[in-house]
């Protein structure tokens, strides 16, 4: 069984018991992902428009981290402009507890 969900403007394939980095979701404990995409049991897929209704993906949040830092260079030649840019993206670390059919 898996499905497939929407967070952080990305979609992700999650199976219960696996752990998934997501985009920081500023919450402790459990979770809860409503926009569910796709649900497929064995040889049943259930396809939303664009939701699956009534279905829910349950997690907990085992951590909080950050990436590797993405270096950004600017550069404009013959004007001496030169600027160097930093950013390391926060992220959630979840586990999969379960996938809640819809009614």
């Amino acid at each position: 069984m898996y499905a497939i969900i929407e967070t952080g403007g990305k979609q992700y394939k999650v199976r219960p018991g696996d752990t998934y980095e997501v985009e920081l979701l500023g919450a402790d404990g459990a979770v809860s992902f409503d926009k569910v995409l796709l649900i497929a049991d064995d040889n049943k897929f259930e396809i939303g428009t664009p939701y699956v209704k009534g279905a829910s993906v349950s997690a907990k949040v085992i951590a909080t981290g950050k990436d590797k830092k993405v270096t950004t260079f600017k550069y404009r030649h013959k004007t001496n402009y030169h600027r160097t840019i930093g950013h390391r993206q926060r992220f959630d670390r979840v586990q999969i507890e379960g996938v809640n059919h819809g009614a």
